[in-house]
């Protein structure tokens, strides 16, 4: 089965399911699905980046900082977490990333998404899935910040990594 073909879970406003439908008709209609968004990072607290490869559905050839992809239907948010983080590390044995929050991220063109945010440490050597992954490295938070203004990035992974910003400073707000 090809990506386009996946089933997903289609969405209102309060990501309430209200149908199905492949992923690529959701996309092509603009119809609100589910996906994640996993921050990894390395022994030593460096963020895994990439470079996305050119035959991805959306934003082929960009930067991101999260790796992560769609919810399937009937798919947990912590399930697809999971399994999308070993999928495009190419590990297995990866701990359950960590959930942070949920937003709604709009493009400007009438589409949207609903997007759960993870963190997740691991010492394990990646592989990265070749499909998905044209190139990657780990750099340190200074180093990301420093190709923000000069790579071109995913405009969904960029929203959550400022809404991560700021959710991390404010941890008396974000407390259970």
């Amino acid at each position: 089965m090809s990506a386009a073909d996946e089933i997903l879970d289609i969405v209102d406003e309060h990501d309430q399911v209200i149908g199905q439908s492949p992923r690529g008709e959701a996309y092509a209609r603009g119809l609100r699905h589910r996906c994640v968004f996993i921050q990894a990072r390395d022994s030593t607290g460096r963020l895994f980046v990439h470079r996305r490869t050119a035959t991805k559905l959306v934003f082929p050839s960009l930067y991101d900082m999260f790796v992560g992809g769609v919810v399937g239907a009937g798919e947990s948010y912590d399930t697809a977490a999971l399994r999308e983080a070993e999928e495009e590390l190419g590990v297995t044995g990866l701990p359950q990333p960590t959930f942070l929050f949920k937003f709604l991220y709009t493009n400007g063109a009438g589409h949207s998404w609903w997007c759960a945010v993870y963190e997740v440490h691991s010492d394990l050597p990646v592989q990265p899935q070749v499909e998905e992954v044209a190139w990657h490295t780990f750099l340190t938070e200074e180093e990301l910040a420093d190709r923000l203004g000069k790579w071109e990035w995913v405009p969904d992974g960029l929203a959550a990594w400022q809404k991560l910003r700021n959710w991390r400073s404010a941890p008396e707000e974000n407390a259970p």
